[in-house]
């Protein structure tokens, strides 16, 4: 009856080793937002600048978080925010760019 007391989690998607890990936690979440606010921002052709900025920002963070992940629940996040950030940052890189309309006039 031992396996009454570790469940199998082996199987899950969001399986972790049951250790605290707050500096990849943060790094998830902060991948999450700014790939989100990334995503979201690339919608609005005027925003090219937060849209672009937060894109490599979230890209920085992201693959940063990937090199010290640990388990599959913080690569899972990991990569949605990764991917939502790459997406805003190439439609903001095509919008105008990191400095679109800042220098070069």
């Amino acid at each position: 009856m031992a396996q009454v007391m570790h469940p199998n989690v082996a199987g899950s998607l969001f399986a972790t080793d049951g250790k605290r890990r707050p500096l990849q936690d943060a790094l998830t979440g902060v991948t999450l937002v700014l790939g989100v606010l990334s995503f979201v921002t690339s919608f609005f052709h005027s925003l090219h600048l937060l849209t672009s900025w937060t894109g490599l920002v979230g890209l920085l963070v992201g693959i940063y978080g990937q090199w010290i992940s640990v388990t599959t629940r913080e690569r899972f996040g990991l990569i949605l925010g990764l991917g939502a950030a790459g997406v805003g940052f190439l439609i903001g890189m095509a919008h105008g760019g990191l400095f679109g309309g800042l220098i070069g006039r």
